[in-house]
Parts: structure tokens; sequence; C-alpha cells
């Protein structure tokens, strides 16, 4: 397993360790005790999994709000997205920063997001299938949401379509107006 720092501290990008042969391939997803020697202390509670029809599909930019927080292991297990954190907790020096990747069914990385990140992707090919651990269990009285656009946060999303978009994403507030409850701690 390799585990690689991003420009944003506490999100990683984890590439599994892949064992192939004639037969095919296989590979550990998540380990608790080998994530517990790199330092990554978390417990998983939730597994979820999405499907997008249509290339374009953005979902995001998402997050769950204090007691019940979520931490989240992402990765796309068919298709291509471009997976995106932001950093939204107040104080932080990278404040408003985002950090993207692209994840893909034949590069197997994953991204791991830690509480007080905004989360959103976007589908880069049709019939995409995105499964990520949480480790709280969906609270929807504390969903939040940030516009997928919004100007201080600046994503390059890379396309240049107009993205398909829920209800609840077309409307979400800028992140200077988002209820967010995140305050950055050393």
């Amino acid at each position: 397993m390799k585990i690689t720092p991003t420009k944003l501290d506490g999100v990683l990008i984890i590439q599994p360790d892949l064992f192939g042969d004639h037969r095919g391939w296989f590979m550990e997803t998540y380990n608790h005790s080998k994530f517990a020697k790199y330092g990554i202390e978390i417990n998983f509670v939730q597994d979820n999994q999405s499907y997008s029809a249509g290339k374009g599909t953005l979902r995001g930019l998402h997050y769950q709000l204090n007691p019940k927080a979520q931490s989240k292991l992402v990765r796309c297990t068919r298709g291509v997205i471009f997976d995106v954190a932001v950093d939204i907790r107040k104080g932080s020096p990278n404040y408003g920063e985002w950090y993207g990747l692209e994840l893909s069914e034949s590069n197997k990385t994953q991204l791991l997001i830690p509480k007080g990140f905004a989360h959103g992707f976007i589908t880069l090919t049709d019939d995409v299938e995105v499964q990520y651990k949480c480790d709280e269990v969906y609270s929807p009285e504390l969903d939040g949401s940030i516009l997928w656009n919004d100007p201080d946060i600046n994503v390059t999303w890379p396309s240049n379509m107009t993205p398909i978009l829920s209800d609840k994403d077309a409307k979400a507030p800028l992140l200077i107006n988002a209820n967010n409850n995140f305050v950055y701690t050393i």
C-alpha cells in the first residue's frame, strides 16, 4: 500500500497493492491494522455506493456537520471521476482550498477525506459507480452542501460541459453562507 499526502493536511491518496496473475487481480482496499500503521485511526461504520448514468454528472460539494461529521474513503469501481476535497475548517491555513484527482476503475486509487472537508465529484465517463466508506452514519438533519462552482473556492472541474446536477446541488449555498461548524485545531 502506498499512501501519499496532498497539499491539504489529512487528505491522502491511497494506492492499494495489486496482485495479479492469469486469472485476474486481487487488492485489499481497506485493512484497519494496516491503516493504523500509517497513523490512520478511523473506524468505518457505513459503506455507500452511487451510480451515475451520464458523463458530466456532478455530485457535491457535500459534508455532514458535527457532531456526526464523516471521514470518507472514496474509490471509483466503474468508469472515471474527478474527485474533489475542499477544506472548510474555519481558521485553517488552507480554508477554502481544494484538491482534486482522477479516480478510476483502472488506476484503483482511493482518496481519504477527513472530517472538516466537503467532498464532490464529476463523472468523466458514462456508467460510473463510486463506493465510499464513512466513519459515521448518515444523519439527514446534519447534511450540508456548498455550491459546486463557488467562485471563492474556484474548483477547476475538468469539463467544459454543463454539469448534470440534483436540485439540492444546484441550489446549494456559497461557502461563506453555508452552515458550517468546523473549526481548525492544531
